[in-house]
């Protein structure tokens, strides 16, 4: 398993922080953690996935990301603080998952006997600000059918791959979330799309059989 952020660090450091860490494991519709937990850890994608949501100002959950192998989420806990601060989003496995789980203690003992380990934070930190700028960029100047399509790409890569069609198990609820985008635009979008031929609407999944046209539309 390869976790970019890691590539920073030699091979035996590397071995350290996947050594110091603990394998967790999660059933289909575990919660994580909640928004306003204790900030105590940073979990490493094993396998598996996981849905990074947010309350809305009317109390619902809104899906901001889909996170699968080779992704991480929680590295806010390593930033050193006496009083960590709260985790920002709720997370919820999607199906079995598993993750390395490495506690914010567990991590300072590491950067005591390997002070080059601590640059671990800047890699986790760096990628997160580049995903974030890429994604305010994107709701700004792109229109929502081609966020959609892109979405619906990225999204097939998370859950395995696009070789020859691919399917999405997410409701077009979750999809409008990843958008920012209202149900029925969404809907819309999907059924001209289907009626194209590029992908099949089922409840609470995505068919794309004709990927090429995706991408094509997506600008890829």
């Amino acid at each position: 398993m390869h976790w970019s952020p890691l590539a920073s660090l030699d091979d035996g450091e590397q071995q350290a922080v996947l050594g110091a860490a603990r394998r967790r494991s999660f059933a289909k519709g575990e919660i994580v953690f909640h928004a306003g937990d204790r900030s105590d850890s940073v979990h490493l994608v094993v396998s598996g996935h996981f849905s990074v949501m947010v309350s809305t100002p009317d109390g619902d959950l809104a899906t901001l990301n889909v996170l699968g192998s080779g992704d991480w989420f929680g590295e806010l806990s390593m930033l050193g603080e006496q009083d960590p601060a709260p985790r920002s989003a709720t997370i919820v496995s999607l199906d079995a998952a598993e993750t390395l789980v490495l506690t914010q203690p567990a991590f300072h003992r590491l950067c005591e006997s390997h002070p080059r380990i601590e640059r671990l934070v800047g890699g986790l930190m760096a990628a997160r600000i580049r995903k974030l700028s890429a994604d305010l960029l994107e709701a700004r100047y792109v229109d929502l059918d081609q966020r959609l399509y892109r979405a619906l790409l990225d999204v097939g890569d998370v859950f395995g791959g696009r070789d020859s069609g691919f399917t999405i198990p997410l409701t077009q609820e979750q999809l409008a979330d990843l958008v920012g985008g209202t149900r029925p635009s969404v809907n819309q979008v999907l059924q001209q799309l289907a009626r194209e031929g590029i992908v099949q609407v089922a409840r609470g999944r995505v068919t794309v059989v004709d990927e090429q046209a995706l991408a094509r539309k997506a600008g890829r």
